[in-house]
């Protein structure tokens, strides 16, 4: 034992870790007992559950995590966990770490599936909850044992795009509020099938309004590709390409002219989709949107492939889907032959 400004504290060392602890005495005697409590508690296996996780919150996970962790991961992991935690620190930000149990991550599940967020977003942060309270354990010694943390099942297959009268409802609506950008991104995006990160990540070196084309080069499976330009496309293109700013390479930035998280532009993107009155849809299926579209005007399945820079005709399978117009022409051709 020592004293520190009249109080005396404690030395310990736990599996080589040195320890230090302030008895809460000036009292010698009361100390040594306090002491030996401890020593007790330390041979009995408590210790760490009741005097280091006691005033450790998720908060302080999750400070430790991306000052520490992220850095050593990659850029899409770490924009990842940007996104998380900004739904994780309300609910469990102030929550001691020893305090969240299996009932309690079940809560935080069924809110966000409540709040109509889609099981692959709800398991971004489920990873992240789960990464953080493993090296709290593992690594910090914060926890003796961390909660098991399950995924959610996630369809992949999902069979939803805009329609033509929801489309101008949403594009509407961006209007109404003075977003015309996010009207842009919209009808950009369906008009060409980037995913997020691609359009996101477009930059003006990337146009050649001359040819008509955008190079994409920064895609999920690394691969660069070349898209093609309708005139819808083309036109937003144009018209932005004349007020420019030299504040950004960058073809849809945000107004502070930096580029988008995804999380920013999922949260927005879903605002408008709430004041719209549309439900059931995501970002990503105005990609879906896209390769729904070319199938419904005869396209083969090669090409909106190349087009949307899938590997696998698997892939492009699932974004193909017919409404009962379309199957209805394909019968009513039975009858002229």
């Amino acid at each position: 034992m020592f004293k520190r400004d009249n109080v005396w504290w404690a030395c310990f060392r736990i599996d080589g870790k040195k320890i230090r602890r302030s008895l809460g005495t000036s009292s010698k005697k009361l100390a040594e007992n306090i002491e030996a409590k401890i020593k007790t508690e330390i041979i009995e296996g408590n210790f760490f559950e009741k005097h280091i996780s006691q005033n450790k919150t998720f908060r302080d996970v999750v400070d430790k995590l991306m000052n520490e962790h992220a850095p050593t991961v990659s850029e899409n992991m770490r924009i990842s966990y940007k996104c998380s935690e900004k739904n994780l620190i309300p609910f469990f930000g102030d929550i001691k770490i020893a305090d969240i149990t299996r009932d309690l991550i079940s809560e935080y599940k069924v809110k966000r599936q409540k709040d109509g967020i889609s099981a692959s977003t709800i398991n971004s942060e489920l990873a992240m909850l789960s990464k953080g309270l493993n090296l709290a354990t593992e690594e910090w010694q914060w926890l003796k044992e961390a909660p098991k943390v399950k995924i959610l099942p996630v369809n992949n297959e999902r069979n939803r795009w805009l329609n033509s009268e929801e489309e101008k409802k949403l594009l509407n609506v961006c209007k109404d509020l003075g977003l015309d950008y996010l009207g842009y991104i919209i009808v950009f995006d369906i008009n060409t099938g980037l995913r997020m990160s691609e359009l996101t990540s477009l930059e003006w070196s990337d146009v050649n309004l001359f040819r008509k084309t955008i190079f994409v080069k920064e895609s999920k499976n690394k691969e660069v590709r070349t898209v093609p330009l309708n005139q819808k496309a083309l036109e937003i293109l144009i018209r932005k390409s004349k007020i420019r700013s030299i504040k950004t390479k960058l073809v849809f930035p945000t107004n502070a002219m930096t580029k988008w998280d995804k999380c920013n532009l999922g949260n927005t993107f879903r605002r408008i989709l709430k004041k719209a009155e549309i439900e059931n849809f995501r970002f990503h299926d105005l990609r879906h949107t896209f390769g729904s579209r070319l199938a419904q005007a005869g396209v083969d399945i090669n090409t909106i492939a190349r087009l949307m820079g899938h590997k696998r005709l698997d892939t492009t399978k699932r974004y193909v889907h017919h409404t009962v117009e379309s199957l209805r022409a394909g019968v009513d051709g039975l009858e002229s032959s």
